[in-house]
């Protein structure tokens, strides 16, 4: 197991620094609330000096998730008496409650940003530790910058509030600025002089992604002594955000022989909190993000699909199971192999298909995939069933499956303040069917309308609107996720009109429930 690693995680405030992204207090609780669920070992709740509405909620925060001694929290404050006692106040409430300050060490900071002496500057550390551990037994200190301070009095001030009390010396790479060689050199410096000093004080880092190098400048530090990492859900922060924690924890399971340390995080509830934390501050999480990013378990190259059905371990570091996913995605596109399309199949009831028979639905998925893009389970009943139609008239399945899914004809949808309203046509089989409705807004009516065709009683997870091309013919992605009877259903669908793209994922995933109450058997060929 190696030694263990405190996460220290600061969603609730670096994070919330991102524009836009502004909580209300049931919100923060929430987060607050999953962070718990999450496992980690401190969650920096908020600036409570920063408003009456943050205090609030630090406090809340405090009261509602601090009820217990596993788990520590903490609020932001600036080296001064009226920040201190806004800590202090908001996070009293906790069983385990911590004063987090912070003060500046780099030249720049010094000079420029507080137009003090570096001796002015470190006698007011000295002091706010001091009067900080007259409230509370936890103090944690961070010298801001300390990548681009000069190390000896860097070294000078942490030597300095250490033994005016702090319990935490947390060592930010505050602009990105620091690279994984010299940000783990200092770290081993700085961790073998705080040990000989106080081996019980622990050291902290806190790096930023201005470079793109935050996860790995504190794998860096682990590696040269850190004891603690400050992160964010999903990397979110000020600017190009902080380490992800979700990188940071993952890398120290996958690689436990190399950096030989471990957390205390349960894994499986990564993709949970970083769905909520998404939902909750409207950030969208990049499709490629490494551990929650849409695209980290799916795969759609034929070569990987076809490696990962003979061996997971072909292509696949990080199980999805293991971050709270039910499994790998393999998304059918026309990139995709014969293996990956058998398989699909077979799952589907279709394990007997000669040779002769497989190509030829192979040639029909590949001429769907071309003008569809990504092709559903849904899509290969339908070819399965129009490729042994063109079999000398023969249909050689007992059912006429393409009768049981929807296919959207025809929206119309009025937005306006007062009555929003949608108005659809949709086919099935040969039936068309029709319906209108109102709603709160004009997706709600449009879903509304469809639900009223369907008669199939689903709860909308998540709704997701992202551009995919630029321009006045721009194409927009809609990615929502439904519950149908405990079971959750994705799909996806790009539209130029984002209206008519909302329609057809939610068809899709409609067309998902259908499939899943189709027993493989029956569709045996």
């Amino acid at each position: 197991m190696g030694r263990k690693i405190w996460v220290f995680d600061t969603t609730l405030r670096d994070g919330e620094q991102v524009p836009g992204a502004k909580l209300n207090l049931y919100e923060k609780v929430e987060i607050a609330q999953q962070l718990n669920k999450l496992g980690v070992d401190i969650i920096e709740a908020g600036f409570p000096a920063s408003s009456q509405g943050d205090f609030d909620a630090v406090k809340a925060v405090a009261q509602k998730v601090g009820n217990t001694e596993d788990i520590m929290i903490t609020a932001l404050a600036r080296a001064v008496k009226n920040d201190i006692d806004s800590v202090y106040h908001a996070v009293k409430y906790a069983q385990n409650p911590m004063i987090h300050m912070v003060l500046g060490t780099s030249d720049i900071h010094v000079a420029k940003k507080f137009n003090k002496s570096k001796d002015q500057i470190l006698q007011i550390g000295i002091d706010a530790v001091k009067y900080a551990k007259t409230l509370l037994p936890e103090v944690q200190y961070s010298t801001e910058d300390a990548s681009r301070s000069d190390f000896e009095y860097l070294w000078k001030t942490i030597e300095a509030v250490m033994k005016a009390g702090a319990t935490m010396i947390n060592v930010p790479d505050t602009v990105g600025f620091a690279e994984p060689e010299e940000f783990g050199a200092m770290i081993y410096k700085l961790n073998d002089r705080m040990k000989n000093l106080n081996d019980k004080v622990l050291l902290s880092v806190h790096c930023h992604n201005d470079l793109g190098m935050a996860t790995a400048n504190t794998l860096a530090a682990i590696k040269n002594g850190a004891d603690k990492v400050e992160c964010t859900i999903n990397g979110i922060g000020e600017r190009a955000g902080n380490a992800a924690l979700e990188e940071v924890v993952m890398a120290l399971k996958t690689r436990e022989t190399v950096y030989n340390a471990h957390t205390r995080i349960n894994t499986r509830e990564i993709m949970n909190t970083s769905r909520l934390v998404s939902s909750f501050m409207g950030l969208d999480v990049q499709v490629n993000k490494a551990i929650t990013g849409d695209n980290a378990f799916a795969h759609s190259s034929g070569i990987h699909q076809d490696g990962l059905l003979k061996s997971r371990d072909a292509y696949e570091i990080v199980h999805p199971e293991d971050v709270g996913l039910d499994d790998m995605e393999l998304i059918l596109t026309a990139r995709s192999g014969r293996h990956a399309v058998k398989n699909a199949l077979e799952k589907l009831g279709f394990s007997n298909l000669s040779e002769i028979d497989f190509e030829g639905i192979f040639d029909g998925f590949l001429n769907l995939a071309d003008a569809k893009k990504e092709v559903y389970d849904h899509d290969l009943y339908v070819i399965v069933e129009s490729y042994y139609e063109k079999q000398d008239g023969q249909h050689a399945l007992a059912t006429h499956y393409s009768e049981q899914f929807y296919d959207l004809d025809d929206i119309q949808v009025i937005s306006n303040a007062s009555f929003p309203s949608a108005s659809v046509k949709i086919r099935k089989g040969n039936e068309v069917l029709k319906s209108s409705a109102v709603g709160s807004g004009p997706i709600d009516a449009l879903y509304s309308a469809i639900a009223e065709i369907t008669k199939i009683e689903v709860k909308l997870i998540e709704y997701n609107i992202s551009s995919v091309s630029r321009g006045k013919e721009a194409l927009g992605k809609v990615k929502i996720i439904i519950e149908h009877e405990g079971e959750k259903y994705i799909a996806k669908a790009a539209h130029t009109d984002i209206l008519k793209a909302s329609a057809l994922a939610y068809i899709n995933a409609i067309n998902s429930v259908v499939v899943a109450s189709i027993v493989p058997a029956e569709t045996a060929v």
